[in-house]
């Protein structure tokens, strides 16, 4: 265990002294997702997430909140319980709409810090070893809302805060803007998108020169002023679902769509404009009380590191869930994404819908 923190410590500080300004998976906590339900299905939730956890998939969905108000909380730990991913959302009917206010935390804590263990003259002190946390933080504030009226169109609107900190190492602040919307088709076809990052989220980031050298080569670390503002680019979610009934007690909604990056990445259609990586995932619901589902992300091309070649590797996943009255229990489990990986991550969420409690 101690190893595994001593390297997370490493790429986590060579990650922060390298360049700043445009990294493609900046502020790649926001994409995760919240909700087991979502997870459970990969994803394919774009056209069909409408509840509480809207917000983190399309804010669109929270016009599907008819009466009083919704909360929710999840939690799931990655990587052997290293990294810990925390959501808490609120969301409120209005007048005229909808409003959510969701708070995330993704964060590794206890990270051993050894800079100060061995003195100028060789000797190894362990009481000089430290601890620190690397977190992500984001507050989101969400508006949904009917168009000029049109019931068959609902649109939704994020306004992300961003705190990010590593330690006494850097922190950093941003801002940015997603939006979302979802139409409700002829025959139950419902189409959704989301425009993640609208205005391009910028991230100023403040670094504390004396601690960071410490650890970047023992050399002054003095950065660019261009080099403190970190940007993450816009990327577009696409999907389509359906609700399928088998009978008066059981139906299939299956979703499927693709995710698209402006820039050139490992996926499976892949251009120096843009890359294209399809998902797909499937609900069955009992009664609207039991629910079994599954998912599948994530395609990329990758090179395996023993013999050489091309492969596809992807993500899946699957969860269950249980609803009775207004509180509903989820459970998704899913692997990290990476071929033959043996890490997997457990996500538990629970929703409390105050308007069913109430109509009961």
């Amino acid at each position: 265990m101690m190893k595994k923190y001593f390297l997370l410590a490493s790429l986590l500080l060579f990650g922060l002294s390298q360049a700043q300004i445009i990294r493609k998976y900046s502020n790649e906590f926001l994409n995760i997702g919240a909700g087991a339900r979502g997870l459970a299905m990969g994803g394919a939730v774009l056209s069909s997430q409408d509840d509480v956890y809207s917000p983190m998939w399309n804010p669109a969905g929270l016009m599907s909140i008819e009466i009083d108000w919704q909360g929710a909380a999840m939690h799931a730990e990655y990587f052997e319980s290293i990294a810990k991913y925390d959501y808490l959302a609120y969301a409120k009917v209005l007048e005229e709409g909808v409003f959510g206010v969701s708070v995330v935390r993704l964060g590794v804590d206890n990270i051993l810090n050894t800079t100060q263990m061995i003195d100028a003259e060789g000797n190894i002190d362990y009481d000089k070893i430290t601890k620190f946390s690397q977190s992500d933080y984001a507050a989101i504030l969400s508006y949904a809302f009917h168009p000029a009226g049109n019931t068959k169109l609902d649109v939704g609107v994020n306004a992300k805060i961003v705190y990010r900190n590593v330690g006494k190492f850097a922190s950093g602040y941003g801002f940015g803007f997603d939006i979302g919307a979802i139409y409700k088709g002829d025959n139950g076809w419902k189409f959704g998108g989301m425009l993640r990052d609208a205005t391009t989220t910028v991230n100023f980031w403040s670094i504390n020169q004396k601690e960071l050298s410490t650890v970047v080569n023992g050399e002054e670390f003095n950065p660019a002023p261009k080099d403190k503002m970190e940007l993450t680019m816009p990327k577009l979610n696409l999907g389509a679902s359906k609700v399928f009934e088998i009978n008066s007690s059981v139906y299939v909604l299956p979703e499927a769509g693709i995710n698209v990056d402006f820039a050139k990445t490992a996926a499976l259609v892949s251009t120096d404009f843009a890359s294209i990586t399809p998902y797909a995932g499937a609900e069955l619901g009992y009664q609207k009380m039991i629910f079994v589902r599954l998912g599948i992300n994530r395609f990329q091309s990758i090179t395996d590191i023993e013999d050489l070649k091309r492969k596809v590797s992807f993500q899946p996943s699957a969860g269950l869930g249980i609803r009775y009255r207004g509180l509903t229990l989820d459970y998704a489990i899913t692997n990290s994404g990476i071929g033959g990986s043996n890490f997997y991550s457990n996500f538990f969420s629970l929703k409390l819908d105050m308007g069913e409690f109430r109509n009961d």
